[in-house]
């Protein structure tokens, strides 16, 4: 004897038909998913690169800020994080430009900035208009 379910039809009729709008379901959700999980990936990428550029900065004034700074070792300093990690396209700024010159006690500052759309995981999306930066600051003391 066979078993009828639901108003006469069989087990596999309305398991079928199940199925069909099960990937319905997931022809509708699987976009908004991948979205998601782009968008994330892309956010993840960005703050990797702005923790990049503070590192960069970082290193740059500490090598500001010694007796025989100078602009050269700033710049090599900074570019040494970029490079290692894979940063493309960032420009080092020192403020003030003379700082060789400047007196003890003398505020610095170095700033690092790259552009999203170069760095970016997914170009064309959520970051190619932006100008990521990164600052640090240190007081000359020798």
């Amino acid at each position: 004897m066979k078993k009828h379910f639901a108003a006469g039809r069989h087990r596999s009729q309305v398991a079928s038909k199940r199925s069909g709008a099960a990937a319905a379901e997931f022809a509708v959700c699987l976009p908004l998913l991948m979205i998601l999980l782009i968008g994330t990936i892309e956010a993840c990428s960005m703050i990797y690169l702005k923790q990049t550029l503070s590192v960069a900065a970082y290193e740059g004034i500490r090598a500001a800020v010694t007796t025989s700074g100078d602009t050269a070792k700033v710049n090599t300093a900074a570019d040494r994080i970029l490079t290692a990690r894979n940063v493309s396209g960032a420009v080092v700024t020192i403020s003030p430009v003379n700082f060789e010159s400047m007196p003890p006690e003398t505020w610095i500052t170095v700033t690092v900035s790259a552009p999203g759309s170069s760095n970016s995981v997914v170009r064309g999306w959520f970051y190619d208009n932006q100008q990521i930066a990164a600052r640090a600051t240190m007081m000359k003391e020798f």
